[in-house]
């Protein structure tokens, strides 16, 4: 029996249950000094001669108007606050898979809207909580990669009352309804479809084998009983947002690892498992029905997940490579571009309070068509430091600098990037390069823990609890992603202007209109404008009121003007973003959704939803 009932708390309540951490940011002091030596502009800092001020001249509640101004072809549409799904006039929308439906004929009628999904056909069927994604065109092919970061047990083990699994079955059920599914999508009658038996259709779970490179793999930090080499992981967990190589393979991002090991019996209680979170019980009894997730008999198990693991799309019969150079922590996605001299840079968050931007740059270089080898396994990892003066560093995680070895480096990257005095931050989301000047991005996400002397509120932050969260962004130095410096400001601020009429209503480009909290997910279009994924409150009430369920916005990154596209049903997130390849369909992630969603009774099901324009043209 459980002391505490877990199977209810997100993600982010477990962590602080399970690993609390001290109430101070030192974000929240840089940005204070720089707003004091710099000014506040309606609540966000921006670059003087690289963004237009936000005047309030140009921001406006009037949602028509800021269609207008802000270039977005779409009228912004309103709130919502019920179970269904919202897009502009002139768009429409389709459900393109579901949690349970099958991605080959035998696995046709899987789905039972009482019983669920059998666990002989659980990984023969789309996962649970669909989250990033990418697409993929392939000889006239189009695939999409998608992750399922976790599953809802009570939902899906509908015989278990509390949500427990009770014995092996149960588990390996949970096992394959998580990971990622690789599958091919196709119009017929002017809609996408899952392509059933498609050879390029893929569930890659909590069982697949994989493979490691770079410095640390096969150390004695990664070996187990089960693996003494340390180079034969088995399985990817809690994959959260993506990315996507310069050469067309995907980036599932490792992220909350840690809820799914716990221990039947005595375990060492390492300085490395308590910066991770991990120890106790697990969140789906794992450990008690599969001796790898033991920490009393594989107390190194932990240590071969939380990384970037590369999925090869194109080949079924492919092993996926966890790159252990790009570090060890709870990844959000990985956002990849290209030095000047041609080495790859891939940008990556740590999303849990008070952790690090990181940033990791390639020895060898890039040309299309060349060779990859070595691309992601050898290279130089960084974290982030923002200073006073808005310009920042990567500082370079060695051994000289962190007192550690490389290869405990990257295992224990949090606890190098604390020695080397990084800058920790509000939750580090998903993070979006613009792909048509060198500027970069990242969702803040929220703080539920300001306020009081530990954590005084300030101009970037101005709430005690910082529910409603900021984008922070940056720009390399010689608009070169290889530089070691950079500029930053903030991009937007969230709030409520309907509730507040101070700080706490959200910087200039936040009106009555288009008001939201906690962005999550981002990715840039080929316009450059930037699309804005929120996973919130959406309870519609006090700091909440007006601000509805949870929505997709698109941000033109010049003007800083921001628009409402898209809004989910009640108890939702908006996770993951892709487009065809003519960008006139958009693919969109709705995780956890309440009621009977999409089917309209039964169990909610996560899904993909397929948005695009009655008049062909691309979407936004």
């Amino acid at each position: 029996m459980k002391d505490q009932d877990t199977s209810n708390l997100s993600w982010d309540e477990f962590d602080e249950m399970r690993d609390p951490r001290p109430a101070t940011n030192d974000f929240d002091a840089v940005v204070e000094r720089a707003i004091t030596r710099r000014g506040f502009l309606g609540g966000a800092l921006a670059f003087g001669s690289a963004a237009t001020v936000f005047g309030s001249a140009m921001l406006t509640s009037s949602r028509a108007q800021a269609a207008a101004h802000g270039g977005f072809g779409f009228e912004p549409i309103d709130i919502a606050t019920d179970f269904d799904i919202h897009v502009p006039e002139g768009y429409e929308w389709k459900t393109l898979v579901r949690w349970g439906d099958a991605l080959w004929t035998e696995a046709d009628g899987a789905y039972d809207a009482e019983t669920g999904v059998s666990p002989a056909m659980s990984d023969k069927v789309f996962g649970e909580n669909t989250d990033g994604m990418e697409t993929f065109f392939v000889d006239g092919k189009e695939l999409i990669a998608v992750n399922s970061e976790y599953v809802n047990p009570k939902i899906n083990l509908p015989a278990a009352s509390d949500g427990t699994p009770q014995n092996a079955d149960e588990v390996m059920l949970l096992k394959n309804l998580q990971g990622v599914t690789v599958m091919e999508v196709a119009q017929n009658g002017g809609t996408y479809e899952v392509v059933k038996d498609s050879p390029y259709n893929r569930r890659i779970t909590h069982e697949t084998q994989m493979t490691m490179d770079g410095p640390a793999a096969g150390h004695a930090l990664v070996q187990t009983n089960a693996d003494p080499e340390g180079m034969s992981p088995k399985g990817t967990m809690n994959n959260c947002g993506s990315g996507k190589t310069l050469w067309g393979t995907y980036l599932t991002c490792e992220e909350n690892f840690n809820g799914y090991f716990g221990a039947t019996g005595g375990y060492d209680e390492t300085d490395g498992l308590s910066r991770y979170g991990i120890g106790g019980e697990g969140r789906y009894a794992y450990e008690k029905f599969d001796p790898r997730y033991d920490l009393t008999a594989e107390p190194n198990e932990p240590n071969r997940h939380g990384w970037i693991t590369e999925i090869d799309p194109t080949d079924p019969e492919s092993t996926p490579v966890k790159h252990t150079a790009l570090g060890r922590f709870k990844h959000e996605n990985a956002e990849m571009v290209q030095a000047a001299d041609g080495r790859v840079v891939v940008y990556m968050g740590d999303d849990e309070r008070g952790e690090f931007i990181y940033r990791y740059v390639s020895n060898g270089t890039y040309a299309e068509g060349g060779s990859t080898e070595g691309l992601l396994s050898d290279g130089q990892l960084y974290v982030a430091k923002f200073n006073d003066d808005m310009t920042g560093e990567w500082i370079a995680l060695t051994p000289e600098a962190t007192g550690m070895s490389l290869e405990e480096t990257l295992v224990f990257s949090r606890m190098a990037a604390s020695a080397v005095g990084a800058t920790s931050m509000d939750r580090p989301e998903w993070i979006a390069a613009n792909p048509l000047k060198a500027e970069a991005y990242c969702a803040l996400t929220n703080n539920s823990k300001r306020g009081g002397d530990a954590m005084p509120v300030n101009a970037a932050n101005p709430r005690e609890t910082n529910e409603y969260g900021q984008i922070v962004r940056w720009v390399p130095a010689g608009d070169d992603h290889g530089a070691d410096t950079f500029a930053w400001d903030l991009y937007v601020m969230a709030g409520n202007p309907q509730v507040y009429d101070n700080a706490y209503g959200g910087s200039e480009n936040v009106t009555d209109g288009n008001m939201f909290n906690s962005p999550d997910g981002m990715a840039f279009d080929s316009k450059g404008m930037l699309w804005i994924q929120t996973d919130g409150d959406d309870s519609n009430e006090g700091d909440f009121a007006g601000q509805g369920n949870n929505q997709m916005l698109v941000g033109n990154t010049e003007t800083g003007e921001i628009a409402r596209f898209l809004t989910a049903p009640n108890g939702a997130e908006v996770t993951g973003l892709c487009w065809n390849e003519d960008n006139t369909v958009a693919f969109v992630g709705i995780q956890h959704p309440g009621g009977s969603w999409p089917d309209g009774n039964g169990k909610p099901r996560s899904s993909i939803i397929q948005v695009w324009r009655t008049d062909g043209a691309p979407v936004g």
